[in-house]
């Protein structure tokens, strides 16, 4: 649960619960599958065995709307999950909750191996953190069918007037009793959040026992989305705790109900706030994944373990093609996974899964309406005979199988998925060179390193909720297209003490200082430009200590201290720092090149079409001023242009000088934020920039502006110096030859 404004107090508390009567409501699913209304039976207390070898996660998406409902993913691995049913709710959260939404679902196979135990929050957010009071409680003995009920704890035990939340229920089963028993988080009053449990009954539609506390924490901090899991005999109670303190921290006993004992350490593997831990044993294998909801980033995190006490992040190896909110991930059989895609699962979706490593996977485009999907391939694949692989759920087929020429353009497959009618698509693919970088990126600043003799990129590490991201990155490449990531060059909440968030638009320069070679990092922190030295292009960088801008030049009233661009001017070999949000400005660097001279700040905005990202550069006698124009949220984000005698300005705008825009025909949007590239001894160039994500980009709203990828092209010019308009493309450039 997301609880930033909560205030919690040192006061335990302890009830009195007394028993009142439930009426027990069982509904339908989202589709209108026919539910039964007899009676279950009561689990067998016997723990079946049972091969699994796939994986199903639960999880929610959102704060709105349908978001706060149940959906289903599937994996093969463990690592690589697809969402079922377009990424939409397996189960309709009005016909299931009293408040019309459910979060944090977790999911639960049965101690007699064919059933399935969902636990939910019901609760929407919009009224209020403080709001809810009940859960819902879900069963099934085919992952596709639900029968379900509301357990309202306000409701059903007296004295519980000062009751003001219900969170986050999950579901373990004890042997011993040969009963479930379900476990939730509930502050009351100005107490803390506190871990509660009671069984189930047997038809597991309402609670038979009165709640008893479970865990409160020593250290007084708030309990909440308890997850235990059950190794080498003892209970292991991960919970996320606020209040003194937030983050994930385990407790032991070697009992299920009592004696949990903390270790006081949090196991969360990153300093962004954390919730709704989920742990589950990979098939076949020692090791356990803990995951949690970075729920501040719009990320989930990833780590694995063998001994639930270390833990290394796997980020690298995880994907999903869907956001998800606190949910658990559990172990499935081939049968139950081909049962759920035979329900839920598209031929969409199994032709926009691949498992070869030459495709970029992020950039397939598919049309469920053509029928058609299209597979943008790395460099050097031999598409003469090429195997896009897509991926093999059990339940569904896709021939051919073997390798195929698309030289000759499209290749015709057939999907076929239990239960439903196979489905033929045309699949085609090409070289893309764009995105150029493997990822989310943005704001790019490029350099050519005389040291290395290798080409860079500095961009802004994206893909985090308003532009929240921490550290920066480089990427060097020989030829422009084959890019290696360097790792992480500068992280700000380690090693900058002034400025601790938002990374964002970086560039930098390189100064030969007699026999040595010197690098100079600008980059924007909390809204002000700092500086950082290395000896080596990749870095490490060492930050100088200070801001070198943290405030609005004399006469601006608006706008933000970010978007750094350094260029030196080869007439005169002086350097200069330009930035600004809403201004242009421009600034002499001291030799020290960490330093600014004060007296030489200057304010040369170009016209009211200038938002940010300057950046500079000279050719043929020619100092040449490029900016972007709109907001980088916008389609309409684009590169424009003007001209100088000088690198301080006045600069001349020409009245065509839109250079890079949206291509809307190839379906890139937002093309800018750039740098621009000679190639040394040539007059060669490239434009780096920034786009949308392609395909989703354009759908996603605002997130867009923040979900961005690297590209480059070509740029040239006509006999007068003037830009030739740039045409993005998904084709990108040719390697560069020595």
């Amino acid at each position: 649960m997301n609880n930033n404004s909560i205030v919690f107090t040192k006061e335990k508390n302890i009830y009195k619960w007394a028993v009142l009567v439930l009426a027990v409501t069982i509904f339908g699913t989202a589709d209108a599958q026919q539910v039964s209304k007899k009676k279950l039976s009561k689990p067998n207390v016997k723990t079946a065995v049972i091969k699994t070898n796939a994986y199903l996660f639960a999880y929610f998406t959102g704060n709105s709307g349908n978001e706060e409902a149940i959906r289903f993913a599937v994996s093969n691995d463990g690592y690589n999950f697809r969402a079922l049913n377009n990424n939409q709710p397996v189960i309709d959260s009005k016909q299931i909750s009293s408040t019309g939404g459910v979060r944090d679902p977790h999911i639960l196979r049965g101690a007699d191996g064919k059933t399935f135990y969902m636990v939910a929050t019901d609760m929407v957010s919009d009224k209020g953190w403080d709001s809810n009071r009940a859960m819902v409680l879900l069963k099934s003995t085919d992952l596709t069918n639900w029968t379900s009920s509301i357990i309202n704890i306000q409701k059903k035990y007296p004295n519980q007037e000062n009751l003001k939340r219900v969170w986050a229920p999950q579901t373990i089963y004890d042997a011993q009793k040969g009963k479930y028993m379900i476990y939730w988080s509930m502050q009351h009053g100005n107490g803390i959040d506190i871990i509660y449990y009671a069984y189930a009954n047997a038809d597991f539609t309402d609670l038979e026992t009165e709640p008893k506390q479970l865990f409160f924490s020593p250290t007084n901090g708030a309990c909440i989305d308890g997850e235990i899991i059950f190794k080498d005999n003892k209970y292991h109670l991960f919970f996320k705790t606020e209040g003194a303190g937030a983050g994930i921290k385990v407790a032991v006993s070697d009992k299920l109900t009592e004696g949990y004992v903390l270790k006081d350490k949090y196991v969360q593997q990153t300093k962004y706030p954390v919730e709704g831990a989920g742990v589950f044993k990979l098939n076949n294998s020692k090791d356990y994944i803990l995951m949690y909801d970075m729920y501040t980033k719009g990320k989930y995190q990833f780590t694995k373990t063998s001994d639930l006490e270390n833990f290394s992040v796997i980020d690298n190896a995880v994907t999903m093609n869907f956001h998800p909110r606190h949910g658990t991930v559990m172990p499935i059989t081939a049968d139950e996974l081909a049962r759920l895609e035979s329900k839920w699962g598209s031929a969409k979706d199994i032709m926009s899964s691949t498992e070869a490593k030459e495709i970029k996977k992020t950039n397939i485009k598919a049309d469920a309406d053509a029928k058609h999907v299209h597979l943008p391939v790395k460099w050097g694949t031999n598409l003469a005979s090429f195997k896009p692989d897509f991926t093999k759920f059990a339940g569904v087929t896709v021939e051919p199988k073997t390798a195929q020429d698309f030289t000759k353009g499209a290749v015709k497959y057939t999907v076929t998925i239990d239960g439903q009618a196979a489905e033929t698509w045309s699949v085609t693919a090409s070289v893309a060179n764009n995105p150029a970088l493997n990822g989310f990126y943005a704001d790019p600043d490029v350099m050519y390193s005389e040291k290395t003799s290798k080409y860079y990129i500095y961009p802004t590490s994206d893909g985090f909720d308003g532009w929240s991201g921490t550290y920066f990155k480089t990427f060097s490449s020989p030829d422009l297209v084959n890019w290696t990531d360097e790792g992480i060059i500068l992280d700000l909440e380690k090693d900058v003490a002034w400025g601790n968030r938002n990374a964002w638009a970086p560039c930098i320069t390189e100064k030969k200082i007699g026999n040595s070679y010197k690098y100079y990092f600008y980059f924007t922190a909390a809204q002000k430009i700092g500086v950082a030295v290395a000896d080596k292009p990749e870095g490490p960088f060492t930050d100088s200590g200070k801001p070198l801008v943290d405030k609005l030049p004399a006469g601006v009233s608006g706008g933000q201290q970010i978007d750094p661009d350094v260029f030196t001017d080869p007439k005169t070999g002086k350097s200069y720092l330009y930035w600004g949000n809403g201004y242009m400005a421009c600034a002499e660097l001291n030799d020290d090149m960490i330093s600014i001279k004060p007296e030489s700040v200057t304010v040369m905005t170009p016209d009211d079409t200038f938002r940010e990202g300057t950046t500079v550069f000279f050719r043929n006698g020619k100092y040449y001023f490029l900016w972007s124009e709109e907001d980088t949220r916008s389609e309409n984000y684009r590169v424009r242009y003007g001209t100088s005698d000088s690198p301080t300005g006045k600069i001349t705008v020409l009245k065509d000088n839109l250079i890079l825009a949206k291509n809307k025909e190839a379906g890139i949007y937002a093309t800018g934020h750039n740098s621009i590239l000679q190639i040394p001894g040539k007059d060669e160039w490239y434009i780096v920039y920034h786009r949308f994500n392609y395909p989703k980009g354009i759908t996603m709203g605002d997130p867009a502006g923040f979900n961005r990828e690297v590209c480059i092209d070509k740029m040239e010019f006509d006999k007068d110096g003037a830009i030739l308009n740039i045409i993005p493309t998904h084709e990108g450039v040719k390697p560069l030859k020595k």
